[in-house]
Formats: structure tokens, sequence, C-alpha cells
């Protein structure tokens, strides 16, 4: 296996600053001192080499990962695998990276799939086997090409998605205003009926202060900080407007993109015609945790009557607001009959330098990235497999979850570049300026590529 890795400067401080912020002891924590690991320990066999398996997915979604650890171990009783859940979210890992700087980072890690070549140009992921590199037909293209960095493959695809716009029927209805307009079978609507049909649903108290929304179409997210409620991303509007963030040949950011900065100007001219104050301090009040948990989704609890979400969100309404009378739709369009733009992207296993039984680890990541796991864990969280033979079968897919098969043939993705996780964070700095109406569009994305691009020069593609 590889020394133990190096980690660039801005990276370090980076995450010092996180673990500051979060109230985390600088001193090295074990998994058993800041999360919550599962009880599939006890279920094992006597003798079973022990393989610690992390993640930052919390409930519902980490009882699908349950389910198919549980299923391992119930197939290899000479491996034990032990789940844990720690902080952490697609771009944050300082839990990770203080565990692996103090010799007690675990084995298998689940990696948002976009931040893999970052992961691995930080010496943060391990490049797997080479028997991996033959895999690469089984699995759907664009999340294959996000595992890789510089000719290697550093993770195994495990889930995916696509997004689209749900919407609360019964609030819809009592703001006096018809939900057929978003019938998905009447194609995309366009962004100012969304406006519309929300503005009418939108209620005020007598200071002026929101209590309900009709949707929010980016951020701000959990507890007013910087970035999206549910998946109204910058993606999501760069895409939706047709925007470009990355030229890859030229291995080249490229936030300043016209479309991308159109996107960007939707969402400061919808908070500016709404007050962003004031719908900050909305999110705030109804999602005060950073975390963010899907108890907390303001869709969920009835806040907010429109959502731009993908297909997670039928099991979190079937579990935790199954009385809900919604439905679903494509993100809206700027104009009448423009394509709607949709995007896709999902979690990958991979294994952690310096494991002391790679070996097992390396069975469990292929198990829990096969047919067996996917199936299980698609089965439990409706997240749509990344296996191409999966994605064929029929008979794993409700009529709700079918609808969102076709997307993933028109879905766009995050570029796979080995800044992908710093680009991530400064996009959506942007989009949180730009939403306060802190900064105008061009100005903000300007300095997310004088950020980021001398990054990629460093590293190259």
């Amino acid at each position: 296996m590889t020394s133990r890795p190096t980690f660039p400067r801005w990276l370090l401080a980076a995450t010092t600053l996180a673990l500051v912020s979060s109230g985390v002891a600088a001193s090295i924590t074990t998994a058993q001192e800041s999360a919550a690991p599962s009880a599939a320990a006890a279920a094992c066999a006597e003798g079973a080499t022990p393989v610690e398996f992390w993640t930052e997915h919390t409930p519902p979604d980490s009882d699908g990962l349950q389910a198919a650890v549980d299923a391992f171990n119930a197939a290899n009783p000479d491996v034990c695998v032990s789940m844990t859940i720690v902080p952490g979210s697609e771009t944050d890992i300082a839990k990770l990276l203080t565990s692996i700087r103090g010799g007690v980072g675990p084995d298998v890690y689940l990696v948002d799939r976009f931040t893999i070549a970052q992961r691995a140009n930080e010496g943060v992921v391990e490049q797997l086997p080479a028997e991996a590199d033959a895999m690469a037909d089984q699995y759907l293209d664009f999340a294959w090409a996000e595992t890789q960095f510089q000719g290697g493959t550093y993770a195994l695809p495990l889930d995916t998605d696509a997004r689209a716009l749900f919407y609360n029927i019964d609030m819809i209805e009592a703001a006096g205003q018809d939900p057929s307009v978003l019938d998905i079978a009447n194609g995309p609507p366009t962004i100012d009926e969304v406006n519309a049909i929300g503005d009418a649903i939108t209620q005020t108290d007598a200071d002026g202060n929101y209590t309900q929304m009709g949707w929010i179409p980016g951020g701000p997210g959990p507890a007013g900080n910087p970035g999206a409620l549910d998946q109204g991303w910058h993606y999501t509007w760069g895409f939706t407007f047709g925007g470009n963030f990355a030229d890859l040949e030229a291995c080249q950011v490229t936030p300043t993109d016209p479309g991308v900065v159109a996107g960007y100007q939707f969402l400061y001219d919808w908070a500016a015609e709404r007050d962003p104050a004031k719908i900050s301090r909305f999110v705030a009040t109804v999602m005060p945790d950073p975390s963010g948990p899907a108890q907390e989704n303001a869709f969920n609890t009835g806040k907010v009557a429109m959502v731009v979400s993908g297909p997670w969100k039928f099991k979190h309404m079937a579990s935790l607001a199954p009385d809900t009378n919604y439905g679903f739709t494509y993100i809206p369009v700027p104009n009448e009959g423009d394509e709607s733009a949709t995007w896709a992207g999902g979690w990958s296993a991979a294994l952690i330098p310096g494991s002391d039984v790679p070996d097992e680890a390396w069975r469990f990541i292929q198990y829990l990235t096969g047919p067996e796991g996917q199936t299980t864990f698609s089965d439990v969280t409706k997240n749509l497999p990344t296996l191409k033979s999966l994605l064929a079968d029929e008979s794993l897919f409700d009529e709700q979850h079918a609808q969102f098969l076709p997307l993933l043939e028109v879905a766009h993705n995050r570029p796979p570049l080995a800044v992908g996780a710093l680009y991530w964070n400064e996009l959506t700095s942007a989009q949180g300026s730009v939403e306060l109406n802190s900064a105008e569009p061009e100005a903000a994305l300007q300095a997310v590529a004088d950020a980021v691009q001398p990054e990629l020069d460093a590293i190259g593609c």
C-alpha cells in the first residue's frame, strides 16, 4: 500500500477552519467519540476480519447502506463490516482527514463521486487494484468517468439520480392555483409559470416575515448558509440556462460562461424581488440545523410548496410525510418550448490509504457497488443504480422511478476535475453572495475562476 498522504496547504487550512468552526477538538478523535457506529459487528462471526466503513449519509439513506452491509456480512462470514455515520457533506471531509492523519481512518469511505479526482490527487483515496479498470463497461459512462484520475480507478460507482421539480398539490390548490399546469405530461413549465404559482402560495405574518413560501429556486441552504434548499444548486440553474462549467480539453473551469452567468442572474433577480434578508430568515427558521437532516427539509414539512429534488424524495416523503399529496415535473425552463435540463450525481465507494485489510475492503467495495449491493441499496433508498444491467431491469422500478430513467439519457454531470470539491465550494460561496445581492453574478463568478483555475493549472487534467 502507499505511504501516508501529504495534503496541499489550502486543504489543510480549510480543514483546520472546518474543525474549529464546527467545534471539533484539534486532537485526534476516534469514530466512536463523534459518530454513530452500526450494530452490525455484533452479528458477525467470531474471528471475522473487521472492516471499517464510514459514510456521511443519515437516515433514511443510511438505512439502505446498512441493509447492504448486513447482506454482505451474512454472505461473507470471514469479514465483518461495521458502518459508521460521520459528520460531513459532499465536500466536507474534515473528520476523514483528521482520522487519516491520526492513523485511525476507516478502510472504506463513501465519497461524492464528482470529488474523486481531487481526493485522489490529495492522497485521500487509494488507487483500486488493476482488475477494477476492466469494470468500466459495466457502469454508466459519466459515473465511471468521475472515478478516474490520471489513468487510474479510485472508486466504484454506487448510485445516481436526476433532478426534477416536486410540488405540493394541496398547497397549490389552497392558494387557488391549478396544479395541472405542472403535470409532467404537459412538458416543462416555464419559470414565469412556477413563479406565479409560488407567489400565490407565499404567506407572511404581520411583520412581513415569510411564514410559508411557494418555492425557493436556489438557496440559502439550512440555517440560512450559502448553498441550496435541497437541489437548487448553481449547477441546476447553470445547466438550465445552457451553461458549461468547464472545458476539459483546454483544462479550464468556465464559471463565467454566459449560461452559467445567466443562471446566477436568475437567482440574483429572484431574491431581489422577494427580499434576500427575509428569505434567509425564513430558511434559518424552518431549517435551523446546518447539517440539514431530511426531517427538516422545508418541502417535507410543508413550509415550501415546490422544490428541485431527486428520486430519493420518494423515500423521504413515504417515511417522513406519508400523507402529503404531491407530484413532480421537469425543472422549469426560461422560455416556453425550451428543453428542460437536469443533471446526475451520485456516490462511490473508495479505499482509504493505509488500510490494514485492503483485500477484505476491496471485496466489500465490489459487493456494495455490484448487483447485490446496488439492488439492496436502491430498493431501500429509491436512488437509481449505476450498473447498466440493473437500469435495464424494469422490475426494479415503480412507476414514479421509471419516469426518472429517461432523464439519465440527457442529464448533464459535474465536470470530473481534480479541483471538483474546491470548485463546488467556490461556486456555492458565489451563489450565497449573489442570492444575498451582495455581489453581482459576473463579478462573483470571475472570483471563482480566479480562485480555482490556478489550482487546476498546478494539477492538470
